[in-house]
């Protein structure tokens, strides 16, 4: 599975949709009392890595094959991770 990238030589930037995704998905994590490492695991990528998708300090984001997966791994729909109207 492939985690799409992007740092800021790129000149990507992480817009509101990709931030609240993130968020939700640390919110679902740690109420679920899952680790980053169980993460990382699951998605078979380094535990830096989730830390960096964590992190307000990296351009770093789930496509939505992780995010598919990561659903599976937290029991719950792809949707929960999205918000209930357009941002």
């Amino acid at each position: 599975m492939e985690i799409r990238k992007g740092n800021n030589s790129e000149g990507s930037i992480l817009t509101p949709i990709d931030q609240y995704v993130i968020d939700k998905v640390r919110e679902i994590r740690k109420s679920k009392k899952i680790t980053q490492e169980q993460i990382a695991d699951f998605l078979k990528v380094s535990e830096g890595y989730i830390g960096q998708i964590e992190s307000t300090k990296f351009i770093a984001k789930y496509n939505l094959e992780a995010l598919n997966q990561l659903a599976k791994l937290l029991e719950c729909s792809p949707k929960d991770f999205l918000p209930e109207n357009p941002l």
